[in-house]
């Protein structure tokens, strides 16, 4: 068993790397990005024993995929964790400080989701140090890009695809108290930015009013939303929200432009480019301005029963009954790439991208004994 101390020192050593995704960076980001963090990664994976190779996924943001082979094993595990984090502009304090203190570790990343690359890194230090024998073949991915465009996933299926790699089990690390998650929701979210004629708006009828337009086109939107309400499937009913909407230009001229921005969440049996599709035959349907239409995220449901043998033993392991999600994670790339997917890992969701973030130390210490269990390094 793995001293809770060496769990903590882990975790703090990675939450004071910054990572902050490009998007979201401001001026107490530091060094944006991931490039630092999968270096040194990288760096301790080889010193630990694993053959380590960095992909760039984005210019200047490397994926780490690190291996522990066991030639007499043909049983195969991985684990994915991504390594960027959230903004930090409005986090109170130090936000990579790693502090510990009070039974928790704080900064961002520590629940979201350092804390589990932690305990793999800690685990996998501690079976060097006394020279035990990893009984299974384990591939430790560090990805990057979960938490703006989702990149960093797929990259990672088509690098097993390539490697020829038979994955038999894998774990997507995320805050869920350790319990197995074994559905969450897909995502679509697209912009459509409608163009009409700009014109004084003393005469309107010379223009053609982009936000009038719009309007229709957020009505229809809202149509389809109150008619995925009524649909049924095994994670709820999808959803569609109209997030984001600006255009015009003063209040004396008729708008030339407006953008509107929607969020749509997807369920099992739909796929995200069908749904990309239909939105966009709807929106032009609605109006009779010109509509450019740009979709920035396709992530179709992820979905496994919870009578699966993977998710039953990780839910006896962690004494949590399996659990479905709300929100996406890297686990919807995975399907082609792995035999069986769960999404667990240590903490609370209410934690991440908070103010304030942290995990309880407690909670690694569950981790350590069910990755124990799954690696095969215990009864």
């Amino acid at each position: 068993m793995i001293a809770s101390e060496k769990l903590a020192e882990w975790l703090s050593r990675l939450v004071r790397i910054p990572s902050v995704t490009p998007a979201q960076a401001g001026p107490r980001a530091g060094v944006s990005g991931e490039a630092t963090l999968a270096g040194k990664v990288a760096g301790w994976c080889r010193q630990l024993g694993a053959t380590v190779e960095l992909e760039d996924v984005l210019p200047g943001r490397p994926s780490v995929y690190a291996i522990w082979r066991n030639q007499e094993s043909d049983r195969w595990l991985a684990l994915d964790v991504h390594i960027d984090t959230v903004g930090v502009e409005t986090m109170e304090g130090d936000p990579f400080s790693g502090s510990i203190e009070d039974g928790r570790v704080y900064g961002r990343g520590a629940v979201d989701t350092k804390a589990s690359l932690a305990v793999a890194l800690a685990m996998l230090e501690e079976l060097k140090r006394t020279r035990q024998k990893l009984p299974c073949n384990l591939l430790l991915a560090a990805t990057v890009d979960e938490e703006h465009s989702a990149t960093g996933a797929p990259a990672l299926a088509r690098w097993i695809t390539r490697r020829k790699l038979t994955i038999d089990e894998m774990i997507v690390a995320e805050p869920t108290m350790c319990a197995p998650v074994h559905g969450h929701k897909g995502v679509v979210r697209m912009a459509f930015d409608v163009k009409g004629r700009a014109a004084h708006s003393s005469n309107p009828s010379r223009g053609r009013n982009a936000i009038t337009a719009a309007a229709k086109l957020v009505l229809a939107m809202q149509k389809e939303a109150d008619r995925l309400s009524r649909v049924r499937s095994p994670l709820g009913a999808p959803a569609l929200t109209v997030t984001l909407i600006n255009g015009g230009t003063g209040l004396n001229v008729v708008p030339g432009q407006c953008s509107v921005s929607i969020d749509r969440r997807v369920v099992p049996g739909e796929s995200a480019l069908t749904i990309a599709r239909t939105l966009t035959r709807l929106a032009k349907q609605s109006i009779d301005l010109p509509v450019k239409v740009e979709t920035s995220i396709l992530i179709d449901a992820f979905h496994n029963r919870a009578e699966s043998p993977f998710v039953q033993r990780l839910s006896q392991w962690s004494r949590r009954a399996p659990d479905v999600m709300p929100f996406c994670t890297n686990a919807w790339a995975y399907p082609k790439a792995t035999k069986q997917c769960v999404v667990l890992g240590p903490g609370s969701i209410a934690q991440a991208h908070a103010a304030v973030e942290w995990v309880e130390i407690s909670q690694l210490e569950k981790l350590s004994k069910i990755y124990a269990k799954w690696w095969g390094i215990t009864p």
